[in-house]
């Protein structure tokens, strides 16, 4: 089989085309040119200059072919754009979710159509099953459909990327390969050193790709800085205690730079863009119990026609958590945990699961 692979110059994606290729296919690398900030030279940044020139000599040293595609186009429209007015309305985005919905999985596909090969394949931390029977209770593939492309956790739960994969389409999950999902981490570490990859002892990329080693309110001050105005802080009784300096640098949960004197800390629990406020008090105030997510996309079942009990994550890095969802007006549904849980951030992805299976997901309103 022919198989494109997006190759950012990391460990992760230089062992899932090594693996490939191990196992007999033609492997073609793909590096993505992202944007035009090409002075970024942070080596922990996924697609400076210097990743994609590994990804390259990588790919040579794999005996590969490697392309690099233009997509600073859709990636400034997609994920920068969407990212940067998602907080100014005092959300808090996810990138990472917003570029394999717009940027990678989509030109990954692009790419494959025009070079006639079966599949695509990451570095993620996930697995895709083909499944023919019930996923479980609940959960029935449509009437029309023999089986259906189930996206699971990775094996390894400290790396399981599954949360920022919920966005891919059962045509995308079909030619879709995750070499890494039976993985953990420190066997691909491993593999990398035993084969001398030059990959195999990078760090890993801690940063927003495209804001480097700078902070994201610094990035947004550049891109609107005219849309940032300060505002009250008020207590849960309405009560002025303090004053912001723009609602794009605040998320929900956050206690740090709030400027508040007081004996007790406080905690962003709510943020109005129309009255341009936020709310802080206790961390009980930052304890939702429900809420509602919009923007859709289902995997292991075609609709939600009934209430169903879930397993629900909030944040990539948080654990899952019991919950009820069931189907709300305007095509929303309506998450109801057990527990209240801490700080859902609206702008955030709520990503539902059954066992290790994907049912679905959305995002936090």
């Amino acid at each position: 089989m022919k198989v494109i692979v997006a190759m950012s110059g990391g460990v992760d994606s230089s062992v899932a085309a090594y693996l490939l290729k191990k196992e007999g296919h033609e492997v073609i690398g793909l590096s993505f040119e992202l944007w035009d900030k090409r002075d970024l030279k942070s080596s922990n940044v996924c697609c400076s200059v210097e990743t994609i020139e590994l990804a390259k000599s990588v790919a040579h040293s794999l005996g590969i072919e490697h392309y690099t595609v233009d997509v600073r186009d859709a990636f400034y429209k997609h994920v920068i754009e969407d990212f940067c007015s998602s907080y100014i309305k005092g959300e808090t985005p996810n990138p990472c979710i917003l570029c394999n919905k717009y940027i990678k999985f989509d030109f990954l596909m692009k790419k494959a159509r025009e070079l006639g090969a079966d599949f695509v394949a990451t570095g993620h931390y996930a697995r895709i099953e083909r499944q023919n029977k019930n996923v479980g209770a609940g959960f029935k593939p449509a009437p029309t459909d023999s089986y259906r492309y189930l996206l699971k956790k990775g094996i390894d739960p400290k790396k399981d990327q599954s949360y920022v994969l919920y966005v891919l389409k059962q045509e995308e999950l079909a030619r879709t390969l995750f070499p890494l999902g039976e993985l953990t981490k420190e066997k691909t570490r491993e593999i990398a050193k035993d084969i001398g990859l030059a990959s195999a002892l990078r760090p890993e990329s801690q940063e927003i790709c495209f804001v480097g080693d700078g902070k994201y309110v610094d990035f947004i001050k550049g891109f609107s800085p005219e849309s940032l105005q300060p505002g009250n802080i008020v207590d849960t009784e309405g009560k002025i205690i303090g004053e912001h300096t723009g609602i794009a640098f605040y998320t929900i949960g956050q206690r740090k730079r709030l400027g508040i004197s007081s004996l007790k800390p406080h905690y962003v629990a709510h943020i109005d863009r129309g009255k341009n406020t936020i709310l802080a008090g206790s961390k009980d105030a930052a304890m939702v119990k429900s809420f509602n997510v919009r923007d859709l996309n289902w995997i292991a079942i075609e609709s939600l026609s009934a209430s169903i009990k879930v397993n629900a994550r909030i944040r990539s890095m948080m654990k899952e958590a019991p919950a009820t969802i069931s189907p709300a007006e305007n095509d929303r549904v309506l998450v109801e945990f057990d527990e209240p849980q801490w700080a859902p951030a609206p702008g955030q992805s709520a990503v539902f699961y059954e066992g290790d299976v994907v049912i679905g997901g959305g995002v936090i309103e």
